[in-house]
């Protein structure tokens, strides 16, 4: 069987190594690289912990690459301390050498250096911002034409935002942070021919992570990869956390579980709605999860942690 070629972009967040975690047990997936892009997270612990996780997992000849692009409006400091945490899980540091090689270019070189080797068409599987792709597409245009597609964490179409205008002065409430970080570059994404797969909070609103969920992978603590996700999740549990990234990546497992839906739309750049994903006539076409089967989603998650 070939396997469909998969470029990793996260930027770093808890949500960010389960689905890279997810990934990573997809046998019909040949995941090419993981790239780090500095935004919900410091990427040093962020890097350090990716490629830990793929040390645990078996897969240490997977290449980690560390982007060094910058986006417009930071992530809260609260939700980036976070990869100091998870770098620092126990389970993560059983060993002191880290065989995960760490590719001396840039995440956004090594992206189109991946692109251009590739033999046959890349999705590109993003969960943070989409800096990094707009970024390598600027440097070398032609690798358009090598990206099969992209399916991406983020947005949200008609529901609010999750930048919360209480923290963010100057905000309306509907923009999704992702896009919020740097929405020029998600704009400068919108402008290409790629096919776009989104994942919105539309969706994310309504998969959140359960404590009888968390309960259950604790349940399968004599499986590594479950135990490490049950203590990433206990480390959000007390807050509103949702299946975001995980949503999005599993995705490329069972396409069959989502209904998709087409929509008009365009990125805003500036002003009170900046970082909003608008519906409108005559827009960008993309395609949009829609709907889930949860519990085919919940029980898939937990079979393939389940090692």
């Amino acid at each position: 069987m070939t396997k469909q070629l998969v470029l990793m972009d996260h930027d770093g967040g808890v949500d960010d190594y389960l689905a890279t975690m997810l990934l990573l047990t997809m046998e019909h997936i040949q995941l090419l690289g993981v790239v780090v892009t500095p935004a919900d997270c410091y990427v040093q612990p962020a890097v350090s912990a990716t490629r830990k996780i793929i040390d645990l997992m078996g897969f240490s000849h997977i290449p980690v690459a560390e982007s060094t692009v910058r986006g417009i409006n930071p992530f809260p400091r609260l939700y980036r301390r976070d990869s100091f945490i998870v770098d620092h899980l126990p389970i993560l540091n059983q060993n002191e050498l880290i065989h995960t090689p760490l590719v001396e270019e840039t995440g956004q070189d090594f992206m189109v250096r991946v692109l251009r080797e590739a033999l046959e068409p890349v999705t590109l599987m993003v969960t943070g911002p989409l800096t990094t792709v707009a970024v390598a597409l600027d440097k070398a245009p032609d690798i358009e034409a090598k990206i099969d597609k992209i399916v991406w964490m983020g947005g949200a179409l008609n529901v609010s935002g999750n930048v919360e205008k209480s923290l963010e002065a100057g905000q309306d409430g509907s923009a999704e942070w992702n896009v919020y970080w740097d929405a020029v570059s998600a704009a400068r994404v919108w402008q290409s021919e790629i096919k776009i797969i989104m994942c919105p909070l539309d969706l994310t609103n309504e998969v959140p992570v359960t404590s009888e969920l968390v309960y259950k992978m604790g349940r399968q603590r004599h499986y590594p990869v479950s135990d490490l996700a049950g203590q990433c999740y206990a480390l959000v549990i007390p807050q509103d956390y949702y299946f975001w990234d995980v949503l999005a990546t599993a995705y490329l497992g069972h396409p069959e579980f989502y209904q998709l839906r087409e929509w008009e739309t365009e990125i805003i750049t500036s002003g009170l709605s900046q970082g909003r994903t608008k519906v409108i006539a005559g827009g960008r076409k993309i395609l949009a999860m829609d709907k889930v089967d949860k519990d085919a989603f919940y029980a898939y998650i937990l079979q393939q942690w389940a090692r």
